[in-house]
Parts: C-alpha cells; sequence; structure tokens
C-alpha cells in the first residue's frame, strides 16, 4: 500500500501544493547540511497552511523549526501585520532556517529563537507574551505533553494546537513499543488531550510520501 500512498501524496501535491523555488532550496538546503530528512510533506505543509489560514491566524508558534520548511509553509499563511516564533535548539539548524526564511521573503515575518522549548516557553509566558492563534508542536517526542500545557498558556479561546507524528506509523497501539520513549510521549499527550477540560481535540491518521503517521488537533474552548 505504501507505493499508493506515495503516489496519492503526488496527486495531491500536483493540484494544491507545488513547491516552488524557495520551498525546493530549502529542502536543498538541509540535504547539503546534513539534516534528517524529516521535515513534513508537501500535503502536510500545505494542511497546516490551510488550517492557520482557517483560525485567521495573526501569531503563530513552532515549536521545533528544524531548516524552516515547515516555517514557510505557516510564514506565508499570516496576513500582512501578522508574525510568527519559531523554536529550534540546534543552532546549526536555526542557521539554516534562517537562511531559507529570508530566500522565501519571510525574515521580518519568521523570527527564530535558539535554544530548548522547555526554557523559552516558559520566558514567553512570564513576560506576558500575547497569545497565539495557531501553535504547531513538531519537536522531540517524549515532552510532547509538556509543550502541550505551556503552549496552552501561550492560547486563547479559538487558539487550534497542532502536534505532529502521533500515531509512529502504528507503533501507539502496539504493546511491545509502548516503553519506547517517543511512542510514550506521544501517547500521553493523546490521553491528555482525550481528557482535557480545555480543548475539543481529536486525531487523524495520515498516510503519504512520509509513510503512516497522524495528527493531534486541539481547539481551545471558551471559558477555559
Amino acid at each position: 500500500m505504501t507505493d499508493i500512498f506515495s503516489a496519492v501524496d503526488g496527486y495531491i501535491e500536483g493540484l494544491f501544493a507545488k513547491e516552488d523555488e524557495a520551498l525546493a532550496a530549502a529542502v536543498a538546503d538541509m540535504k547539503a547540511a546534513g539534516m534528517p530528512g524529516i521535515s513534513v510533506s508537501p500535503v502536510l505543509g500545505r494542511l497546516l497552511f490551510v488550517l492557520a489560514r482557517a483560525v485567521r491566524a495573526r501569531r503563530i508558534l513552532e515549536i521545533g523549526t528544524l531548516g524552516g520548511y515547515s516555517a514557510i509553509w505557516l510564514g506565508r499563511a499570516l496576513p500582512e501585520d501578522g508574525g510568527m516564533i519559531t523554536l529550534e535548539v540546534d543552532p546549526r539548524h536555526a542557521a539554516v532556517a534562517r537562511k531559507n526564511l529570508v530566500r522565501a521573503g519571510l525574515s521580518e515575518a519568521v523570527e527564530v529563537r535558539e535554544g530548548a522549548a522547555l526554557d523559552i516557553l516558559p520566558r514567553l509566558i512570564d513576560s506576558g507574551e500575547p497569545p497565539f492563534d495557531f501553535i504547531f508542536i513538531d519537536a522531540d517526542k517524549e515532552p510532547y505533553l509538556d509543550y502541550f500545557e505551556l503552549s496552552l498558556q501561550l492560547s486563547k479561546p479559538g487558539t487550534m494546537i497542532v502536534a505532529d507524528n502521533v500515531i509512529r506509523h502504528g507503533a501507539v497501539i502496539d504493546p511491545a513499543r509502548a516503553e519506547n520513549p517517543a511512542v510514550a510521549g506521544v501517547k500521553r499527550l493523546s490521553d491528555a488531550l482525550a481528557a482535557h477540560p480545555a480543548v475539543d481535540a481529536t486525531t487523524i491518521q495520515t498516510v503519504g510520501v512520509k509513510s503512516h503517521d497522524g495528527l493531534a488537533l486541539a481547539v481551545v474552548r471558551e471559558g477555559r
């Protein structure tokens, strides 16, 4: 089935998510820098763009920049007066991301902040950072629930929080892999979202060039 999933992804990409020069160059730069090929696919990038547009996001937060590929998709969803902060722990990755954002014409709209997200997020909260309209979590999986809880403090009613890679090729239902730190991390998040009083949430499976995975989607409730 993997071949048909990839073929259909190509069909969707051809219709809605064709890579332009900036996106293609970002992929090439990441590869040249020896970075892992774990960026979102073009189809998922387009989905993030549409979701951010759907909630009319003026302020976006991304946890996990890598080389800036998803930041380009999300940055393009912003209105002219919008802004985005993306967090990256690895200075080498952050440097590549900044270069890619400059090429895409987004260096003024998208700020790359270096450091561990578990250090930066509390500082944003303590400094009174205004709430974000859209938050994308795509970093190390073990602390996913921590990222979500901190993100919630940087949200407002109607904020959409999206977390990537929460199905792990089906490992989330495989008892033999339950102790894997990444699997355990995304399961903790999913279990919390299913019962969390502050959000309406669900998970969707995704298939395509990235094989079998999924997204958790949560919208912050009124009166939380």
